[in-house]
């Protein structure tokens, strides 16, 4: 079986996490399609969605501008999967404390963008994450804080805060899985049910 996978290209590390998504697939004995999204059309293809990191504001504005943003939120309404990681979370929080950021309110979460520092003050550490058997080995790059959470549940904290949670079909994370030889996170949010 062949899973279409979108990743939103507007902006980010869109080479790494098709890596991810292609070893998690073959994992469950299934191919991985992997297509760039630069413009809308694609996202109704696609099986599940994963929104990259990079900067929260020019996502953000893009994927309005080229008509992405209505698709994204038909895909979750769908009940179909959906990765985001760092700047993809803080867009589908429902608040990003900042109004340069028009979020889709798709994960019932308030962010905080950059809140762990600045690209020096970037760490790894491991992770105790619902759903793993064994920590995850996380990379906090300019990393957004989760400050706040409705319904959305928690999958993992740092230092008391809260990095990785779910909402629906939706799993956001403030650190960067896709920097890791390790697929478990694209796996938990694509692959669970398998």
């Amino acid at each position: 079986m062949t899973v279409i996978a979108g990743v939103v290209a507007v902006q980010g590390d869109v080479t790494e996490h098709a890596a991810a998504i292609e070893r998690a697939a073959a994992s469950h004995g299934q191919d991985a399609e992997v297509r760039e999204i630069r413009e809308s059309g694609i996202v109704p293809e696609c099986d599940l969605l994963l929104l990259p990191g990079g900067e929260s504001t020019t996502i953000s504005r893009l994927l309005h501008q080229e008509g992405i943003a209505p698709e994204i939120v038909e895909h979750v309404e769908a009940g179909k999967p959906v990765l985001a990681t760092c700047a993809g979370l803080i867009v589908l929080s429902t608040d990003a404390n900042d109004d340069r950021v028009e979020t889709l309110g798709l994960v019932d979460a308030t962010v905080e963008r950059n809140a762990f520092g600045r690209q020096k003050d970037s760490f790894e550490a491991p992770l105790d994450v619902t759903g793993l058997d064994d920590p995850f080995h996380a990379v906090f790059i300019r990393a957004p804080l989760i400050e706040s959470v409705g319904d959305a549940a928690v999958l993992a904290e740092w230092d008391g805060r809260p990095v990785a949670v779910q909402d629906g079909p939706v799993v956001g994370t403030s650190f960067h899985p896709e920097l890791t030889d390790d697929a478990r996170i694209h796996d938990l949010a694509f692959f669970a049910d398998d």
